[in-house]
């Protein structure tokens, strides 16, 4: 009979197209990979995997063998769930891959309510951007992504993946206290033309949307600071560099000096 956990190993191999790259997703050393191999190769008989420059290329066997292994890993997986839903209860491992604000505002609770009602379950999470997290749910590294949209820009989603809405999150411009703006109650993205921006790095799903909204109101932004983390954001507003947009979930306290505000 064939292996279940050297079918596992083939299929990540198929998937990502290297030895180092299955022992990244297997969370196992390339030695464990190549021994895997090795043995599921004295069970079939033929070589599943050839020399390729410095890399290795699956064999026809291998290539044949390995859409086997996707159907065979599904069909138990599928199985395993259908047992323990019967049974009322969840098992095995579910892989999340979450955006940073959601790792910090959302998770941290609903993690714990989960291991309170699934004590069985065993949860990996993950910080990842939301596209380097959906690819890897389309190549069956993560089970869920976890990602952002804004309302006037979407997230494109890979067409092999489906979206769920989860919540809404509301998001504030952060303005230092002595600024023209910080005392009024309703403002337009249009009234910063003047200000300086701190935003996340060019290329970021988040960045794209600032520089696409701001231009939208006819706006050209000037993106003065670069800052991957919101409370770090919130430090140059407080130091008077700049403004910046702040989602509430996991932001944390605006800094509570007189000399800030939002």
């Amino acid at each position: 009979m064939l292996n279940l956990e050297r079918l596992r190993t083939l299929d990540a191999l198929a998937r990502h197209g290297s030895v180092s790259g299955a022992a990244d997703g297997l969370h196992v050393t390339t030695s464990a990979v190549s021994q895997q191999m090795a043995k599921l190769e004295r069970e079939v008989g033929q070589p599943l995997l050839a020399k390729n420059g410095r890399g290795v290329r699956l064999t026809d066997a291998g290539r044949l063998l390995a859409g086997h292994a996707a159907r065979i890993i599904s069909q138990v997986e599928l199985a395993q769930a259908d047992v323990e839903a019967q049974r009322g209860c969840a098992v095995g491992e579910l892989r999340i891959g979450a955006f940073p604000t959601a790792m910090r505002g959302l998770l941290p609770g609903a993690l714990t309510g989960l291991r309170a009602d699934h004590p069985e379950l065993r949860v990996m999470v993950r910080e990842q951007e939301p596209e380097e997290a959906m690819l890897a749910v389309v190549r069956g590294d993560l089970d869920m992504a976890l990602a952002i949209d804004w309302h006037n820009k979407r997230m494109p989603v890979p067409a092999e993946l489906t979206r769920a809405h989860l919540l809404d999150d509301a998001a504030d411009v952060a303005v230092p206290a002595g600024h023209p703006l910080a005392d009024r109650e309703r403002i337009s993205l249009a009234d910063f033309a003047a200000d300086d921006w701190i935003s996340w790095n060019e290329g970021q799903f988040c960045h794209e949307w600032l520089v696409f909204t701001l231009r939208g109101t006819g706006v050209e932004p000037r993106i003065a600071h670069i800052a991957e983390e919101h409370h770090t954001q919130l430090a140059f507003v407080e130091a008077g560099l700049g403004v910046c947009v702040t989602p509430r979930l996991g932001r944390g306290p605006v800094p509570p000096s007189p000399s800030a505000g939002s």
